[in-house]
This record gives structure tokens, sequence and C-alpha cells, in this order.
């Protein structure tokens, strides 16, 4: 099939297209010069004639007249102005004020009456100039003249908008869709670009193949689908198989997000979801793609606005007539995006309307690897570069993530004066992207290093101790980075997509290590704990409420089902059960809490010795890695450099010494987490 390149997808025949429209926009751009013109020589005709003289009392205009001071004078109905033969310091207002030209106005009739004779029948030598006109329209119309500029500009706005749009749409172009045709010259994105989700990449270049040979998957009496609904957490590439649909099919892809259905008048969004699928059916075959879905396809009946007339509910209402109505287009195929499947309508989600749902799920380490190839492609990468290790490093990381990581690595290795890219510069970027830029310059007090330092050796302790239920450790810091004013990095050994019951309670103990190595050591404790608590006691509420994992309240769910809509407008049915139960639950929270963290003050007090020298290295290290805690645990002494062993070694030879790379872990380091604290 050939390929269409429309100008604009919908034009009707005769419309004028962007060539032939230029003689209507020169003629449109001239009326409003003209106008503005016309208006600014009106008000500026208003001021003029007032603009220089200076409104007196009708005392000094006799005063001065009497004495001959005048040398023109005009005069015109009860008014009269001229100018004096030399600047005469008058009182105006008040103030003294020097007068040149000047008005003066008399009460109505007085001129007539009497003013008039005593002018012309006084001895001076003033030229007396008489307008004998009458003014009563200029008079009239002045008050009208800022009402006939609304008018004027009321008109160019809104009545010749709405003549250009014939008439009929009284929204003007607020009713057209936003969508945006894209072909596949225009976009530099293939499937050979997405790695990392084989299955929804599969899956998608089925659609490509349902468009491009029909009669192919119609032999047997197949449909095409109608509907396509990418699902996955943020960053993991949805939008971008989107815009690998557009790069491979040969067919037009519209692409708009949901917000974009949604503006400031009642109806437009309905009127665009009609106009873009007008569109596609004119163009069809062809691909609509809708990104971020939610905006508009929440779930109807939920809230106080479920009324009729709500707007987003007759956004949704047009999305789902267009996808499965009685004039239902089988040329067209929707494709959406969406990290909220949740809080869709079903009417939304079912068959007929959106025929396919495809997780794209956060890449395993094979993914991992291939996304890491992908962007590394346009990147100069050392000859130390390890991929693998760094893929078996970030389980968890999505692909924007992934991308960020080789990004942030070339700008590192750009600031730093290298030529290329070296290992030490991805680690960095690693913890970059997970926890944020280190803050070496920051200037911290002794004291609060040290609480810092024995809070991060409690966890690190712990860690260490209550192998393999807990992750290996990777590194740990008191350097702060983001908002953590320390951190106990891990490396978990593979991909977890669910958690064990014994991980869950090592985990918990490793939080508490901070506070109790706190209280030990130190005498006191601070706020940096915030962040284990909160992490504790989420961890442990979903154990007694949602993971079946406490003996007293057993296999039943006490948590919220965020699917299901409430009475606020939101989503949750919150409380489902009883106040008895709550205090069941209140009690076995605060049970299992307690008990964990006795076992854990019980580690520590038994590697008591440990735990002081894990803090001192770090007071003296700053960073220590996974060998370098591995040394500590054996009873060990570390006698590595630090960075000021460097700067001195550096002023006495005068020579630039850079600081290697942190000595990782072996390679026994295949994924990576942290337990950020801060201290």
């Amino acid at each position: 099939m050939a390929e269409q390149k429309p100008d604009r997808p919908n034009r009707k025949p005769g419309r004028p297209g962007p060539g032939n429209g230029n003689l209507k926009y020169r003629s449109g751009l001239v009326g409003w010069l003209l106008f503005i013109g016309l208006a600014v020589l009106l008000v500026m005709l208003v001021k003029s004639g007032n603009r220089s003289q200076v409104k007196i009392a009708t005392g000094d205009f006799w005063n001065a007249f009497n004495a001959d001071k005048v040398a023109v004078l005009k005069v015109e109905s009860d008014e009269v102005s001229g100018k004096l033969k030399e600047k005469t310091t008058l009182t105006v207002d008040g103030q003294a004020v020097p007068v040149s030209e000047f008005r003066a106005e008399f009460p109505t009739g007085y001129m007539a009456q009497r003013g008039f004779g005593e002018l012309l029948n006084a001895k001076t030598t003033t030229r007396i100039e008489v307008d004998n006109r009458d003014s009563f329209w200029l008079n009239f119309l002045l008050p009208f003249i800022p009402w006939l500029l609304i008018f004027g500009f009321i008109w160019f706005f809104v009545f010749r908008q709405i003549r250009s749009a014939g008439g009929a749409n009284m929204l003007g172009n607020f009713g057209k869709s936003k969508a945006r045709i894209t072909s596949k010259e225009h976009t530099h994105v293939t499937f050979e670009d997405v790695a990392g989700v084989e299955e929804a990449k599969d899956e998608v270049m089925e659609i490509v193949e349902f468009l491009k040979n029909p009669k192919k998957f119609q032999r047997l009496g197949g449909r095409i689908p109608r509907g396509v609904l990418l699902v996955g957490e943020p960053g993991t590439g949805k939008t971008l198989l989107a815009k690998a649909i557009a790069g491979e099919a040969d067919v037009p892809f519209f692409s708009i997000s949901g917000s974009d259905f949604v503006e400031m008048f009642v109806g437009v969004g309905a009127s665009r979801v009609r106009d873009l699928f007008k569109q596609a059916k004119d163009n069809s075959p062809c691909i609509v793609f809708l990104d971020e879905i939610d905006a508009v396809g929440r779930r109807r009946g939920s809230g106080f606005s479920s009324g009729g007339h709500d707007e987003r509910e007759q956004t949704l209402n047009a999305i789902l007539v267009e996808m499965d109505g009685f004039e239902t287009n089988e040329q067209v195929i929707v494709c959406a995006a969406t990290n909220r499947v949740d809080v869709l309508d079903p009417a939304l989600t079912r068959p007929g309307r959106f025929d396919r749902q495809i997780y794209v799920p956060l890449p395993d380490i094979k993914g991992r690897m291939e996304i890491l190839k992908v962007h590394s492609r346009k990147v100069k990468l050392g000859p130390n570069v390890d991929l693998m290790k760094l893929a078996k490093a970030t389980p968890g990381f999505s692909g924007a993530d992934l991308a960020a990581i080789i990004n942030e690595s070339a700008l590192g290795a750009t600031l730093a004066g290298k030529e290329f890219i070296e290992q030490d510069d991805m680690e960095e970027a690693r913890d970059k992207v997970r926890f944020g830029r280190a803050r070496k310059s920051r200037v911290i007090d002794e004291k609060e290093k040290l609480a810092t330092a024995y809070h991060e050796a409690g966890h690190a302790v712990i860690q260490w101790v209550l192998r393999p239920d807990s992750d290996p450790i990777h590194k740990v810091t008191v350097i702060p980075r983001g908002n953590y004013g320390g951190a106990t990095m891990s490396l978990p050994e593979k991909d977890r997509s669910n958690y064990s019951k014994k991980w869950c309670l090592a985990t918990m103990k490793v939080l508490f290590g901070g506070r109790i190595a706190e209280e030990m050591f130190c005498g006191d404790v601070n706020t940096g704990v915030m962040s284990d608590i909160r992490q504790v006691t989420g961890l442990a509420r979903k154990m007694v409420t949602e993971w079946g994992m406490n003996d007293r309240l057993g296999f039943v769910f006490y948590g919220d089902d965020d699917s299901k809509p409430n009475m606020f407008g939101g989503f949750g049915e919150g409380k489902a059960y009883s106040d008895e139960t709550a205090k069941t639950i209140d009690e076995e929270v605060k049970k299992l809490i307690d008990f964990l963290y006795e076992e854990a003050r019980q580690l520590l007090t038994t590697h008591k010795d440990r735990v002081d020298a894990m803090a001192k290295a770090l007071v003296k290290y700053e960073t220590l890695d996974a060998s370098d805690v591995d040394r500590i645990m054996r009873g060990d002494n570390l006698n590595k450099p630090t960075i000021s062993d460097l700067l001195d070694q550096q002023s006495r030879s005068g020579t630039v010494i850079q600081p290697g790379p942190t000595p990782s872990a072996p390679d026994v380091t295949p994924g990576f987490g942290a337990m950020p604290s801060p201290g």
C-alpha cells in the first residue's frame, strides 16, 4: 500500500492548505494593523488638545486678560483657551504653577449673556478667535470612544474566528484534535532500539504484521485486535514501544496524550475524540496511540462529581463509543499506555475494546544487559568497562534508569577530562541515579559525623552477620548523598519478585541496627532514624495485614483494596474490619517490632567490638566497600591510604595523583539494592 503523507489528514476538498492561505493571512494582518493604528491615532487626537493647557480659575483669566497679558484667545461656547505673552506663575489647585497655555470654563450661558461682550469691548491687543461651531456632537461622542474600541476588539477576535470556522462550530478550533501524525520517516526508533522486553515486543510486532498483511490473519476467520493496552511501571518502555510501532509500520500513526482531550470548555474532550477518530478513519488503516490514558479513562461513578455532565466521563464515553460502537472501523487499531491499569473503567479494558493487555515489566539481568548495549552505542566506552557487571549490580532498575546511568557516566567522564568512560564512572553514575549526587563539600560537625558512622556501622554489622537471609553488602559510606547523611548499600544476589519471611525479618533487624548502635556508643539518639522507622513500620504492617505472616491473625487480608472506588472520589475501601481487629493488628505489629528490636540489640552486643572498628574505619576512610567490611568483620586491619594521605603525597611530590576507584567487591556482586539511612 502506498504511504499517505497528508499535510492535514482530514482536509476536505476546497479547504485552503498552508500554501494558498497566505493571502488570507496577510489581509487579516493588514486589518489588525489598521485597527490598532486608528485606535492609537484617535486616542492621541483626543488627548493632544488638552495635553499642554493648564486649567485656571476664571478670576485668574480676567486678571490676565485685563492686564493685557493674553496674546491669543479662542472662544468656544462657554470655554476659553489661549496663550499668554509670557509665562506667569498662577495658583492652580493650591500650588504655584508657571502657565504658558491655559483654558478656563465658565458657567452655562455666561459667555452669551455677559462675558462675550466684555471680551469685545475690552481695550487689549489680544487676538480673539471665535468658534461658532456647536461642539455638542464632539462632547456626545467622546464617552463612547472606549466602548467602540472594545466592541471592535471583540469583533476582530470572536466574530471573525467564528466566521472563519464556518459558523457551525461555536468553539472554533477548540474541538479539533491535537493528535500528531507520524510516519516511519519522521521517527528514528525501530524495534532494534527496544530491548529488555522481548515478550512485549513480540506482541507489538504482531500488530504491525496485522496492518501490513491483514488477509493472512483473516484467512481462518480471525479478527484484527481493536485495541492494545501497554501496562507497566514508569520508565519500562511503553512509549518507546509505541514509537517503534510508528517506525516500523507503513501506515499513519496518530499520537496524543490523555490530558490533551480536556480543556477549559465543556464538551471539548468528546469533540476532540470524535475528530481524532474521524481523521483515523479517513486515513485507515492506521494506528492511534493514547499515552497516559488514565487521565480520561478512570472508573466512572466514583466521587461526588459522578453526574452525567462530568467532562471526563463524557470524554470516556466518546472513546468507548468510537472503539466499539455501531460504526466500528476494523482498520483502526488503538494503542494505549498507562501505569495505573487498576483505576481504568472496566468497560474500557474489556475484550472488544482493548483485546490485549501487554505487560511491560522491569527488565531482568539479560534485559538490562541488552538495554545497556543499546544506550552505550552513542558513547565512548573504555577498555575496562564491564556492562555485564553493571547489569548484575542494577536489579530493579527500569530502562529509563539505565539510560540515565549511561548519560550520567558520560557527563561525569567529560567533566573529569577523560577521553572515554571508565568503570568507576559507571559506578558513580549508578549511585547518583539511585541516591543523588554525593555532597562531598558539605561541612559536617565531627560529633554528627561520628554518630552517622556508628549508625551505618550498626546497619552493616547486622547485615553481614545475618547472611544469607539478608542481601550482601555493596558499600557503606558516611558521605552525604541526596537527602541522606549516609547509606549502607546492598547487592541482592538475584532479581527478587517476591519476599520471603526470613528476608523480611532480617531486613527489619538491619534497619534497627542504626538506632541501637547510636544508643550503645553515643549515649543519645537523633532524628536521622526517621527513614528506618517508616520502613520498619510499613514492612511489619504488610506482614501482618496483607501477607498472612502472623499466626494470630492468620491467612486473612486486612489491607485496603486499591482497585475499588470509595465515596470520596479515590480508591480503596478503607477499614473493612472491626475495631477489635484493628486493635489486634496494632498489638501484633508492635509485638513483632519489639521482639525483633531486642534480637537486633543482642546481635550488636555480641559484636560490639566489630561495630566500633567499623565506625572508626568509616570516620577515617568515609567509604568502605564489601571487601573492607569483610576484613573488618574478620578482625583484620585496613592499611589502604586515605584521601588526606593522597593529597599530602601530591603536595610533597608536586605531581598530580588521581585516587583510583574504590575497590569493588568480587564478581559475586550480581545485584544492587540499598538501605539509605540518613545519619
